[in-house]
């Protein structure tokens, strides 16, 4: 797997950009200016000065009233307004409106980002200005709100950049070749480590984009184990476990196993660990399972052509627990992770399973499949009864899983469900830290008939076009012997139609922001008896 290109970035101080740029290094041609509404229109963002010095020439930054009117320019979010002066070795002023000015966000600093790096030209530099109260605002109070506005921005910037150009003779699109993140009244030490972080966890999310977005018959179970090996397990803290088909078969994976048999393919199963630096106690242990068809055809419950072409993104899952958990290391994580992703493919040969066939899963319960193209909760009941072998203080898995979560939410949002309230409220915090969607879904116990089975334990699908998402999670429960579980169905989120604002057309990275900020946060205690004894709760 080629990776996709990644724009440079680096953080500067907004009085730097006076001087000449350094050699090599490429001039600053567009000036990026976060705009607000109020109630007199559309303004530059306080803190922003009226004229700034770029490269020895005084670039005014103020909005003309009048020329934003006749624009149409009121700030909206992620609206710009491109402003060339007389002087035509000057750069070029963007104008990226933020929203109302009293509304303004970390989501919002993303999203004015990734369109001022659209909307910045084939060539040059982009300097961003951040100035501090903007920072402060968007970031909320807490110690590290400046930094975290920082790394907000640079995420922006990273992930609009994205563009996966593997398969392409050339770029129609260009972009410029740096992206500068210049601070007005921050401090250099939280400037500079937010541009650091946001680098990280945006590079993480680009990872995983680049799993899902390879062909499918370029990316099969053995060449993903092979490209975690590259990319994975050779970050910091992170060890890989492989196990192949033979292995898969000792450990009694019948899920996993029944779904890969209309393959060619053999089916792999990778485990990656992530141990902190030691010192500071005890520490909790979450673990991350994802779902990782790399191509699903729907077995012989096939899938129509137009249902198929977008089925290598059915993988999301596992590439977000494994680009998350390169990342942890960089981000000095204190949280021991390990990431399950039971991967194969789901194709009609001719030893596929047939509907009416009963699978047994690792931990000894039994599942008929009545269709063959619910094969996601058959490779997660296994990996989940892994993770719960393992006792930690909480599992969380991701899953491409249902057409009927689409249905109720969208394509924006992931519905997420659990056994566990904590746990569900810790997810809803992350999700809005690291500006992904989320919302909640019951699991009713009233339900829970809907996966009766005649002639096993369960069947895996509940009743024709009802609750079909919830279903899905039932089954799921039944694998995490109690202990505190979150389940994510990202199917409506882990594609995009579309660039629009952090996202590109393709696979999203959807959940990698998400479980970054999960794992920060649930690791702040450790040390301080976060620890608990598995099941006790988070």
């Amino acid at each position: 797997m080629t990776q996709a290109p990644r724009i440079s970035v680096s953080a500067v101080p907004a009085s730097a950009l006076a001087q000449a740029p350094a050699p090599g290094q490429p001039p600053v041609t567009v000036i990026g200016v976060p705009a607000v509404r109020d109630d007199d229109g559309a303004r530059v963002s306080e803190g922003v000065p009226a004229t700034l010095s770029v490269g020895g020439r005084e670039v005014g930054l103020t909005i003309d009233p009048e020329l934003a009117r006749r624009r149409g320019f009121g700030a909206k979010a992620s609206e710009v307004m491109v402003v060339i002066g007389s002087d035509p070795a000057a750069p070029v002023v963007v104008f990226v409106g933020c929203g109302d000015h009293d509304e303004v966000d970390l989501d919002a600093l993303r999203a004015a980002t990734a369109t001022l790096v659209r909307s910045a030209g084939r060539s040059g530099a982009l300097a961003v200005l951040v100035p501090g109260p903007l920072a402060s605002q968007a970031a909320g109070d807490g110690s590290d709100a400046t930094r975290e506005a920082v790394q907000a921005v640079t995420e922006g910037g990273v992930l609009g950049a994205y563009r996966y150009l593997t398969y392409k003779s050339e770029d129609p699109a260009g972009r410029v070749e740096q992206l500068l993140v210049a601070g007005m009244d921050i401090d250099p030490d939280a400037l500079a480590e937010g541009v650091r972080r946001g680098v990280v966890v945006a590079e993480a999310v680009c990872l995983a984009r680049d799993l899902v977005n390879e062909p499918p018959s370029a990316m099969t179970p053995s060449v993903l184990a092979r490209i975690a090996g590259e990319q994975v397990a050779t970050r910091r803290g992170v060890t890989l476990e492989i196990w192949d088909g033979a292995r898969i078969e000792v450990e009694r994976l019948g899920g996993l196993l029944g779904v890969a048999r209309g393959s060619a393919e053999e089916p792999r199963l990778l485990i990656a660990r992530y141990e902190p630096d030691p010192g500071g106690g005890e520490m909790p242990h979450v673990v991350l399972v994802g779902k990782g068809i790399t191509f699903d055809s729907g077995g012989l419950s096939l899938k129509t052509a137009e249902g198929m072409t977008t089925m290598k993104t059915d993988m999301s899952g596992a590439a977000a627990v494994l680009a998350a958990t390169s990342a942890c290391g960089d981000l000095g994580v204190r949280v021991r992770v390990t990431a399950i992703a039971p991967v194969t493919e789901n194709m009609p040969g001719g030893r596929a399973i047939k509907p009416g066939d009963v699978l047994t899963i690792r931990n000894g319960k039994t599942i008929e499949v009545l269709n063959t193209d619910a094969e996601g909760r058959l490779v997660l009941a296994d990996a989940l009864s892994l993770a719960a072998e393992m006792r930690p203080d909480a599992i969380v898995d991701l899953a491409t899983l249902t057409g009927a979560c689409v249905v109720a939410l969208g394509t924006a949002v992931a519905g997420v469900m659990g056994n566990d309230e904590a746990l569900k409220a810790r997810i809803d915090a992350a999700a809005k830290r690291g500006g992904e969607a989320t919302w909640p879904l019951p699991m009713p116990k009233a339900y829970r008939s809907h996966i009766d089975s005649e002639v096993a334990d369960m069947k895996n699908i509940g009743k024709a076009g009802s609750a079909g998402a919830i279903a899905a999670a039932l089954l799921l429960e039944r694998f995490v012997d109690d202990l505190p579980w979150a389940h994510l169905d990202i199917a409506g989120p882990a594609r995009s139609d579309e660039d629009s604002g952090v996202l590109a057309k393709g696979g999203t990275g959807f959940g990698v922001r998400t479980l970054l900020a999960l794992l920060e946060g649930y690791g702040a205690g450790a040390g301080e008896g976060a620890g608990a004894d598995a099941g006790s709760g988070v």
